[in-house]
């Protein structure tokens, strides 16, 4: 399956451990919750969605990468303790202190307050040979040394495939008899949703769209290995946004440190510098903000230019389109947190009329524990600085105005401009799209360019937030031509193969 499939199956397996009956007990019987082992290639986002998965579902994570450490820190260092058993002579006996690993796990309940989690081992095949019967066994028992992983810990392995890591190893049947095998191979659809989401550059999008054999591939030469991967192509996306908001050219030789097959990173070094003329031929921001004039000049060159050129044409208008997206995300958030804040504030104030700084104080305060407990993601995050940002601003309004009386009341009203702001900038968004449909129609029409675009756009969830709360009339005409013609070749299928078997007699 691809990595958007395993993440849901994950998730729907982490439920199912987690279900309490009426006494709050666990319904999944303990002995029962086996480990769930991910199989498949390195760099396509294994690590990635644990950290997704974690934050959706409210619990906490700890991963460890088992090639970085030893059979100490797996299992504890020894230590001598006299016991006695039925009232015999004392003896020596071994015991091991607290696993490393173990130990994060109790960490990371006490510093952010979640009882259950996940316990993602990376590379766990990869391991020497005097940490790999530890590994055996915490596949099989769910405990390092002497000491088991905590109640409500769900444990997700991963591991490489021998045919991309030497230095893997074999599972046998009885571990392989206790865990659930999740084998995972690199998709490129699953992931063009996953990099429209995370604002992967558009260049990449793009070459990819046209040159999917380069997505993933590991080769062995003489040489040594040869590779590109999911991981490589996000990487080198952040360094393209980088380098051009400083203005600095990215070169074949630096495209190559992330590319590490020849025929990747050549042929995109050569891509990009042409992304980057189109770019400039077309400048997509401005024709969807309304200021350039010639768009149809720009249609009828998108219209005579080659595959590459016009698949470049739909990524630039989504990379734009994306960035727009983001912003009104954003703005919807922080303005739906400074309402939520306010009325906080005017309870708080009912019994401290004077009390606006002294709620400040205690929401800074919990946003630094917070933070400092990785209990907030960087979305809600930002939005409560902004939020304790724009009331410090009231607040020092108020104290211009000389307000005292009715001070929530002016609160209240500037408030009103930040809605005010954010009805705006849906103006804008929404006129933007508008203007990316009608601009695509008079390059492509209804072709595979616009099938492209809608695709994209239905799987970039911070678009369809919009979309569902704003509306597209142009989204839905196409989305529905899309749709029909997407169920029209699945029944044509369909029917062929019934064709088929009735011809064959079966």
């Amino acid at each position: 399956m691809n990595i958007r499939e395993a993440k849901q199956e994950i998730v729907h397996t982490l439920r199912a451990y987690h279900a309490r009956d009426g006494a709050g007990r666990y319904v999944f019987p303990a002995v029962r919750q086996r480990p769930i082992l991910l199989m498949g290639p390195p760099g396509i986002g294994k690590t990635a969605i644990m950290e997704q998965i974690a934050a959706e579902e409210n619990v906490g994570l700890v991963a460890y990468t088992m090639t970085h450490h030893t059979r100490q820190s797996a299992i504890g260092l020894p230590r001598i303790r006299q016991r006695s058993y039925l009232g015999g002579e004392p003896v020596s006996v071994t015991e091991y202190t607290l696993s490393e690993i173990i130990a994060s796990v109790y960490e990371c309940m006490e510093r952010t307050g979640r009882r259950e989690g996940i316990l993602f081992i990376d590379e766990i095949n990869c391991v020497s040979e005097t940490l790999a019967p530890t590994m055996l066994q915490f596949l099989q028992n769910k405990t390092f040394g002497n000491h088991r992983v905590p109640e409500g810990w769900m444990i997700v392995a991963a591991g490489n495939p021998q045919a991309y890591n030497r230095s893997a190893r074999e599972f046998d049947v009885a571990t392989l008899d206790r865990v659930r095998q999740i084998d995972v191979e690199a998709d490129l659809g699953a992931w063009m949703d996953y990099a429209r989401g995370r604002r992967v550059h558009g260049a990449v999008l793009a070459y990819l769209a046209l040159r999917e054999d380069q997505f993933y591939r590991v080769e062995r030469t003489p040489e040594g290995p040869r590779f590109v991967t999911a991981r490589g192509w996000e990487d080198l996306s952040a360094l393209l946004r980088g380098y051009e908001a400083l203005g600095v050219p990215v070169t074949e030789a630096q495209v190559g440190q992330y590319l590490r097959l020849e025929e990747a990173a050549r042929g995109f070094a050569a891509y990009y510098r042409l992304y980057r003329k189109y770019g400039g031929d077309y400048d997509l921001p401005g024709v969807l903000e309304g200021t350039v004039a010639d768009t149809a000049g720009r249609a009828a060159m998108a219209r005579s230019g080659g595959l590459d050129e016009r698949f470049a044409v739909v990524d630039l208008a989504l990379d734009y389109l994306a960035s727009q997206f983001a912003r009104y995300g954003r703005q919807d958030r922080a303005v739906a947190r400074l309402h939520e804040t306010l009325a906080q504030l005017k309870l708080f104030l009912a019994a401290q009329p004077e009390g606006v700084d002294a709620f400040l104080r205690t929401r800074r305060e919990a946003l630094r524990v917070k933070t400092g407990a990785g209990l907030l993601p960087d979305p809600d995050r930002e939005a409560e600085e902004w939020t304790l940002a724009r009331l410090e601003h009231y607040a020092l309004t108020l104290r211009e105005e000389h307000r005292r009386d009715g001070g929530f009341d002016r609160m209240a009203e500037l408030f009103q401009e930040e809605v005010r702001r954010r009805a705006e900038t849906v103006e804008q968004v929404r006129d933007r799209l508008d203007r990316a449909f009608r601009f695509l129609e008079d390059c492509f029409g209804e072709g595979q360019e616009m099938v492209l675009f809608v695709s994209a756009l239905t799987g970039m969830d911070s678009a369809m937030d919009f979309i569902s709360l704003h509306g597209c009339e142009a989204y839905l005409r196409h989305g529905g031509a899309l749709l029909y013609r997407e169920r029209e070749a699945e029944l044509r299928v369909q029917c062929e193969d019934i064709l088929r078997r009735e011809a064959a007699g079966t």
